[in-house]
Parts: structure tokens; C-alpha cells; sequence
């Protein structure tokens, strides 16, 4: 039977093959990446393609948009307005200080609409 100690250097041995495979895996996997880049290279330069001839935008794709919402960065127009500063609040978002401290001193958001 093995004692701990023995089992805990197996336990070792194997961990440095393993890490061994895992960086011999990826040097080979960055030649082929290497050597795929370099193929690729040549043909757009052979042939005189853009990104756009092989189906790649500069920019974010449709489908990584369809997430997000089609009023992203909309502009509001304000609906309440401080007569005293002129600050003003679209009612999105969390209440502006102004307005808490009006309400808080009994006023009513109605006092304030635009």
C-alpha cells in the first residue's frame, strides 16, 4: 500500500506532464495559427480583397445589436424644470436632489412640469 507521501509524488509527476502536453499542444497550435494567418495574408493580397468581400464589417454586426434596445441613446425631452435654477429632469432615472428637497418640503412634482 502507498503512503501519502508516494501518492503526493505521483500527484506531482503527473501535474508536470500534464502542464508538459498543455504547452507542447499550444506551440503547435500557434504554428498552425501562424501558418493560417500567413495563407490567408497571401490570398488578400492575391486576390485584392477587403473585409467587406469576405463578409467582415468594421463595425459591431446586426446580430451583436439585437440585444440592445432601439432607443439606446435617445434624446428626452425634459419634463420638469426648477424655475429658480433652471435645472431640469426627463423623470427617467433617480430623482435629481432639486426635486427630492422641493417634494420633501411639501411641493408636488405637478409644481414643476414643463
Amino acid at each position: 500500500m502507498d503512503t501519502a507521501s508516494e501518492i503526493q509524488t505521483q500527484i506531482e509527476r503527473a501535474e508536470a506532464q500534464i502542464r508538459e502536453l498543455r504547452e507542447k499542444l499550444l506551440s503547435q497550435k500557434t504554428e498552425e495559427r501562424r501558418a493560417a494567418i500567413a495563407e490567408v495574408k497571401k490570398l488578400i493580397k492575391t486576390h485584392a480583397l477587403s473585409a467587406a468581400d469576405v463578409g467582415l464589417s468594421s463595425g459591431r454586426s446586426k446580430k451583436a445589436k439585437a440585444g440592445s434596445s432601439p432607443k439606446l441613446g435617445v434624446k428626452v425631452a425634459p419634463k420638469y424644470r426648477d424655475p429658480a435654477t433652471g435645472n431640469t429632469w426627463t423623470g427617467r432615472g433617480k430623482t435629481p436632489n432639486w426635486l427630492v428637497a422641493k417634494l420633501a418640503a411639501g411641493q408636488s412634482k405637478d409644481d414643476f412640469a414643463v
